[in-house]
């Protein structure tokens, strides 16, 4: 099966969507356990407990990161190029941030003293609470417009600066992906645990979900009421290689809703990300744990895909340049590339979620105290 050059652009706009929907509910719910882990263990047994609850697979999960990235790099190498030159300093910072998860995981309970878990404690909240404010952030710039632009050689020049990156819109983005996390996280470990840690963990899960409900709803009305979204005016055809500079893109109130206008039935995704968040709720109260961490990850779903839906063909728009906007259509691979890692994903992705699926039925079941006394030199 060949497809054509324009069906392969859009295939991988919904490919690189599973990778983030994928990382946000396998990697999000061990981020946001870390991020929880200082305030639902309140002393060092119980705090092994929640280490413990994803220490098995947090470093399985993280490939699905690892694999967005490299799929950015590979489908949309202008994306990763400038993405990484503009969000350089933030980047380095989630990074640094990320050190301190398999290092404290690793190290935390190799010696026994207070002061030496307590740091290393602090340590995997930063590795939890960094990165999950700082994707959000992320994806408040890319809904105003990335200060960059490309010169007639396709040269890429950042004009903004990291504090830049930090405005009162991006940080709203910042607390909807963190306080999503965050429910996630309690979500799933209430699932692992039991008895005070599973009471606060569901107690956690319902004040994130209200935050995220809240947060989610005023980034809507402030997209809809005070941010410019970007539209196409004219460009080459989607089967023709071009570069972003080949189109006239102008910016004007109300245009990030244009496909749900266009569409209505998209508006499911936004109610997604409301409603699971709703329901993540109700069931955490009625005592009903498997079912809460689906609908939070079908909120988590939810809140991504209306991000994506709402700037769709833009990728990485541009403040300063306005036709500079790297779209799904002017920032891709080549045709051959493209159909290559589609069969790619097509042969291996299943293989992964399989595997995936087995590893978390094999290391299903409750960690408790009694479990860490029992392993305590076998455990983290």
């Amino acid at each position: 099966m060949i497809f054509d050059y324009a069906t392969l652009k859009v295939i991988w706009w919904l490919f690189v969507g599973v990778l983030l929907i994928g990382f946000s509910i396998t990697d999000g719910f061990d981020l946001g356990v870390g991020a929880l882990l200082p305030f639902i263990g309140r002393n060092d047994e119980e705090r092994r407990v929640v280490i413990n609850s994803i220490g098995a697979t947090w470093d399985g999960n993280q490939v699905w990161f690892i694999t967005a990235g490299g799929a950015i790099f590979a489908a949309w190498p202008l994306v990763y190029a400038t993405a990484f030159s503009g969000f350089y300093i933030a980047l380095i910072l989630t990074l640094f941030a990320l050190f301190f998860r398999p290092v404290g995981f690793d190290y935390r309970s190799k010696v026994d003293d207070r002061r030496w878990r307590s740091a290393w404690d602090w340590g995997l909240f930063a590795g939890g609470f960094v990165p999950s404010l700082i994707f959000g952030v992320a994806f408040g710039n890319l809904l105003q417009g990335v200060p960059f632009h490309f010169d007639e050689d396709m040269r890429v020049f950042y004009t903004g600066s990291f504090f830049g990156l930090l405005n009162p819109f991006a940080i709203l983005a910042g607390v909807v992906s963190l306080s999503m996390l965050l429910m996630h996280g309690a979500t799933y470990l209430s699932i692992r645990t039991e008895g005070v840690i599973e009471k606060r963990a569901v107690a956690a899960s319902k004040y994130a979900a209200i935050l995220l409900i809240v947060s989610f709803a005023a980034a809507g009305v402030w997209i809809y009421k005070g941010i410019e979204g970007y539209k196409i005016v004219s460009m080459l055809s989607a089967n023709v290689a071009s570069t972003p500079l080949d189109k006239v893109v102008e910016k004007s109130a109300g245009a990030w809703l244009a496909n749900y206008d266009a569409y209505p039935v998209l508006w499911i995704a936004p109610l997604l990300g409301f409603l699971g968040a709703a329901m993540t709720i109700v069931f955490s109260s009625a005592g009903k744990r498997i079912l809460a961490f689906v609908t939070s990850s079908l909120s988590l779903a939810g809140v991504i895909l209306t991000a994506g839906i709402a700037m769709f063909p833009f990728v990485m728009p541009s403040s300063s340049d306005p036709r500079s906007s790297l779209t799904v259509w002017d920032s891709v691979s080549s045709h051959g590339t493209l159909q290559i890692m589609f069969w790619v994903v097509v042969i291996f992705l299943p293989i992964v979620l399989a595997y995936t699926s087995w590893v978390y039925r094999v290391l299903r079941g409750k960690i408790t105290v009694d479990t860490i006394r029992a392993n305590d030199h076998s455990v983290y």
